[in-house]
């Protein structure tokens, strides 16, 4: 089990990073669901087969579909790629990979160790999952939905196109002030 634990995370590291340094949008999205499968896996290996179910359905499934609908309607093309590629300056990766090291550090000092203890596989089921979210968590909750609300409108203003108020012409021949 321990096993397949770290044959998820490998795998989700690795769709991680495919998901970050992809210049295609639309592969970028697919390495992204890649990833979230990955971190379901690792949640059924550690007891939480609810919260496994909950990530493949509420994020991989609705949210990956939202955002796949938001590059759609932002139609980049060819514009979004040359965009893309800006970003792999070096010295827009300073930061990222300064914490990206910092965190790989702590990971070979906590694998060195090499004292793993077992996980206690208690399963959590829907009715305390529910009873958590929306009782002492139910701030975070709300405002997560609020945060998701914000990127909808975002998205939605920026794949809106502007278009210039449309007059109408009266025809010719037509009598004006009546009959």
């Amino acid at each position: 089990m321990t096993t397949l634990f770290f044959v998820a995370s490998a795998v989700a590291i690795f769709s991680s990073l495919m998901t970050i340094t992809t210049v295609n949008a639309v592969h970028a999205l697919l390495y992204f669901v890649v990833s979230l499968f990955s971190a379901a896996v690792m949640f059924y290996l550690l007891g939480a087969p609810f919260v496994a179910a909950l990530e493949v359905i509420v994020y991989a499934g609705a949210i990956m579909v939202l955002f796949l609908f938001a590059v759609m309607l932002l139609n980049l093309g060819r514009k979004g790629v040359e965009d893309e590629k800006r970003l792999f300056a070096p010295s827009t990766w300073i930061g990222p990979t300064l914490l990206a090291l910092i965190l790989a550090g702590e990971m070979v000092v906590i694998l060195s160790q090499g004292s793993f203890a077992p996980v206690a596989t208690q399963v959590v089921g829907p009715k305390k999952v529910g009873l958590s979210l929306f009782g002492p968590y139910l701030l975070g909750v709300e405002l997560a939905s609020m945060l998701l609300l914000a990127g909808l409108v975002g998205a939605y203003h920026l794949g809106r196109k502007e278009t210039p108020p449309r007059v109408v012409k009266p025809q010719a021949g037509t009598a004006k002030g009546g009959a």
